[in-house]
């Protein structure tokens, strides 16, 4: 027993309580180190969301997320080290409440959660859906005089959308980007693109939309330089 004690609690001794006083000072400038609060608005992110549903609230809120720890931490603290989550794993369609406490925050683990605002919101969450919609083109221009816009091809005619049942249910067409087709005199092709006016609603691999414009001869009678009887 004597010679264990000599060993290995008696050899190099003073190094040992060299180092024992030197973690003692680092832990009470450590514990006695100055405190801070800082704020930082952050997004709420959702996770898990089952793959037959969608968020349909048009609407998400940020968050006002407090923290408090170490001067030294608290001035670097930047809110994309904050993170709010919300597990969607076991959500059912509807208007849902989600409660936001410290154990939905992610970060830095020398910070406490003070305060989260607000403590509660509301999340409306709906069927996914798909369908498809006809593409509806917009054209404009200056063109010559006795023409006009004859026909208006599109290619595609149609394309898929996606997003909650009953924002999809409500989407009548798609519509392109405005083309202008000034100075066409027989036909003229445009590449656009098309989109669903409901922010909520996505356009399912989407790709370049071809739209031909046609031009014809007003004629004579129309225009109103025929002959006058």
């Amino acid at each position: 027993m004597a010679s264990f004690f000599q060993r290995y609690i008696r050899h190099d001794i003073g190094l040992k309580l060299l180092s024992l006083m030197l973690a003692t000072g680092l832990w009470l400038a450590i514990t006695r180190e100055p405190m801070a609060e800082v704020e930082r608005a952050v997004p709420i992110e959702f996770h898990n969301i089952p793959a037959n549903l969608e968020i349909s609230s048009e609407r998400i809120p940020e968050v006002e997320i407090r923290v408090r720890g170490p001067v030294r931490l608290i001035r670097d603290v930047k809110p994309s080290d904050l993170h709010a989550v919300i597990d969607l794993a076991h959500s059912q369609i509807g208007d849902r409440t989600f409660d936001l406490t410290a154990q939905n925050v992610r970060g830095p683990r020398d910070l406490t959660v003070v305060q989260i605002v607000p403590a509660q919101f509301r999340l409306d969450l709906d069927h996914r859906a798909t369908r498809e919609v006809e593409v509806r083109p917009r054209v404009t221009g200056n063109f010559a005089a006795g023409f006009r816009i004859a026909e208006v091809k599109v290619d595609p005619s149609h394309i898929t959308i996606s997003g909650p049942q009953q924002h999809v249910d409500a989407v009548e067409a798609a519509i392109t980007d405005l083309i202008d087709a000034s100075g066409t005199m027989a036909r003229n092709s445009f590449l656009t693109h098309a989109y669903a006016a409901d922010p909520l609603v996505q356009v399912v691999n989407s790709a370049p939309i071809r739209v031909t414009v046609i031009m014809e001869r007003i004629p004579p009678k129309e225009g109103g330089t025929g002959p006058k009887e």
